[in-house]
């Protein structure tokens, strides 16, 4: 780890960020006044995501800029309207990385977009997602105020840590102007194995190796085939290796595949492609032990189990119910009837608690309304 005091990046222009802003607040105020919905945008990579967007574009991609960067203490500090190709080269020329693996889902992808979100890639279950590692948040409420939560180091905090309710919430609170990231250094070492396995006998062995001490830092298994990445002290991947066995991957190779996973440009996403029309795509979220599910569909298994990729034209009611049945939950990720919800509908207790924050957030309901719930 570098010992480099914080960075003075040149890219940040306080004085044109100030007129950005000015702008934003200006554009904010008048939508409250007159009721009208904002559609928060970035590089729109990701505007297919939730419900269908509503309202007058807001586009944040002019208030942009990395405003610090400490290598030392694991810090990046970014307006929201900054690619996030800009921020993970400044990272990788440290050594560093976002920890949670972000698709970008096209080129224009922000920092804002990515943690406005949620989404995480390979990585996610070993070492956690977006909003485990949003340190702290400059947000604009419905008044045109500028909130600030949070810090750039990590502390206990009483009642609700606003800063990561952020992530996840698809701009439904406020305006994201500036995130303060926790970074990681890069493994020192990689490998990818292979192994031949039919579904079930993939899950089992997932779990197994999941309560063993093994640097895991992602999986997946499609059409028989089980890929395994370790990542960490050298020592560390060759004893993982020796007691793991399965076939080694080429390093591009597996760099590529695990790019192509994140990225849903593998040959599984073919027919529920990023961009343009295609199939329903569904993103289950069950207990990494669920067995094989919907016999007969194809289907994508990630995060150990714990993530299983569904593409099918079944009906929302038909998939959740599958899902609901081994205590798990199915999210519409992309393309189908929206209708039926993107989401499913949390408790009553959650959804009281989330009525109560956007209360406070955005009385006027002009952020990215109908987002996440219609």
């Amino acid at each position: 780890m570098s010992s480099a005091p914080s960075l003075a990046l040149p890219d940040v222009d306080t004085h044109a960020a100030a007129q950005v802003l000015a702008a934003i607040r200006e554009r904010v105020l008048a939508a409250t006044a007159s009721g009208t919905p904002l559609d928060i945008q970035g590089g729109s990579t990701k505007h297919w995501y939730g419900q269908a967007p509503t309202g007058e574009p807001l586009d944040m991609r002019a208030y942009r800029g990395i405003v610090s960067y400490d290598p030392a203490e694991l810090v990046i500090t970014a307006r929201a309207g900054t690619p996030l190709t800009e921020i993970e080269s400044a990272l990788a020329a440290r050594g560093q990385i976002l920890p949670f693996e972000p698709p970008h889902f096209g080129s224009g992808a922000t920092l804002g977009g990515c943690i406005a979100a949620g989404l995480a890639g390979p990585r996610r279950p070993h070492v956690g997602a977006p909003r485990d590692f949003v340190l702290g948040a400059v947000v604009m409420n419905g008044q045109g105020q500028v909130l600030h939560f949070g810090g750039q180091v990590m502390k206990n905090v009483a009642g609700y840590d606003v800063s990561r309710v952020l992530a996840g919430a698809l701009g439904t609170l406020g305006v994201l102007l500036e995130l303060s990231i926790k970074v990681l250094p890069c493994p020192v070492a990689e490998a990818t194995l292979q192994f031949e396995l039919p579904q079930a006998q993939a899950i089992e062995q997932l779990n197994r190796w999941a309560a063993q001490p093994l640097p895991l830092m992602g999986s997946a298994w499609h059409d028989g085939v089980l890929r395994v990445r370790l990542g960490g002290a050298a020592a560390a991947i060759a004893a993982a290796r020796a007691a793991m066995g399965g076939e080694p991957v080429d390093a591009l190779e597996a760099h590529a595949f695990w790019q192509t996973l994140r990225e849903q440009t593998h040959r599984f996403f073919a027919s529920a492609p990023v961009t343009g029309d295609g199939q329903p795509l569904w993103r289950l979220s069950v207990p990494s032990t669920t067995p094989p599910l919907a016999h007969g569909d194809e289907h994508l298994i990630e995060w150990g189990g714990a993530q299983r990729w569904w593409i099918t034209p079944r009906a929302a009611a038909d998939v959740r119910a599958i899902a609901a049945a081994v205590g798990g939950h199915a999210t519409l990720f992309r393309h189908g009837d929206k209708s039926a919800g993107v989401f499913t509908p949390p408790s009553a207790a959650l959804h009281a608690i989330g009525k109560r924050l956007q209360h406070t957030f955005d009385p006027s309901r002009i952020f990215n309304r109908h987002r996440l719930y219609r």
